[in-house]
């Protein structure tokens, strides 16, 4: 996992600037965007600063799962009958 791409997916997710992330976490823009970009590794300290400015626990910011991701992305993509769909597959697993 890359913490740059990480850090920049739960931006994106918040959809907040670069600017508004660095401001909050009390870091320069550019030293974020070093950070987002794989230039530069935040300590555990800055990276604190980043996770609570974004809302979420650092445990939470490591807990990836490729396959989550996966999902999730695939799940972005459908329509919302797709998606409708998709919950009454998953639903009907519970009978099981």
């Amino acid at each position: 996992m890359k913490v740059g791409e990480r850090i920049t997916y739960f931006r994106q997710k918040k959809n907040i600037t670069v600017n508004k992330l660095a401001n909050l976490a009390g870091v320069s823009q550019s030293y974020l965007r070093d950070i987002e970009h794989g230039n530069k590794q935040p300590t555990v300290e800055y990276l604190s600063y980043i996770c609570n400015a974004l809302g979420i626990t650092i445990s939470q910011f490591f807990d990836y799962d490729e396959t989550t991701d996966e999902l999730m992305r695939t799940l972005r993509r459908l329509n919302e009958n797709q998606k409708q769909k998709l919950i009454a597959l998953l639903s009907s697993f519970d009978e099981f």
